[in-house]
């Protein structure tokens, strides 16, 4: 996930023009003989020029990925990857599919009335490896990814954080990760 992050961060930061992916789900990231995780599929990107800081499209993206904005109104910013990336990021430590929830619950939902004090309840279970005292760093770690991705999803866009922000914090928990 740090290298997805990283991805995107080069694109909305790093190109002489921010590129929007538009599509960041699980099955446009792909991992090489290495482990390296590439982000692929830019069938929908969009490209900003200089003084914009959003712009509509009517190509929308994967259902359950997309930013309200995006999927309502079709306006679309480096902000609506930050989203998606969010929904990525919960999806792969929690194992929820961000379609699956019924009503008013969502991925986003279920996460959060589960921190901080029932990670177990929403963490994949195959994630966690250690036992007895070191399983409570272990789930305190797992607690910090999913507050990131809860950070990345407000459903305004501006409160949303940026990818430096991201990759940031994603570095400071490998740390902690490895500390385990």
């Amino acid at each position: 996930m740090i290298d997805v992050a990283c991805a995107l961060e080069y694109f909305h930061h790093g190109c002489s023009l921010p590129v929007i992916h538009c599509d960041v789900k699980p099955s446009n990231v792909f991992l090489d003989e290495d482990m390296v995780a590439h982000l692929s599929d830019f069938g929908i990107a969009k490209l900003l020029d200089e003084d914009e800081g959003d712009l509509y499209t009517k190509t929308l993206g994967t259902f359950g990925y997309i930013a309200s904005e995006y999927g309502l109104d079709g306006l679309v910013s480096t902000k609506c990857d930050v989203y998606s990336y969010r929904i990525m990021l919960l999806e792969t430590f929690s194992r929820g599919k961000p379609n699956e929830f019924e009503g008013d619950l969502s991925l986003k939902q279920w996460v959060s009335y589960s921190l901080p004090d029932a990670v177990m309840d929403v963490v994949d279970a195959n994630l966690v490896t250690q036992m007895g005292s070191r399983l409570q760093m272990e789930l305190d770690v797992v607690a910090s990814i999913m507050k990131v991705a809860l950070d990345c999803c407000d459903e305004y866009p501006e409160r949303r954080t940026n990818m430096k922000d991201v990759v940031g914090m994603r570095q400071k928990i490998k740390i902690q990760l490895l500390a385990c």
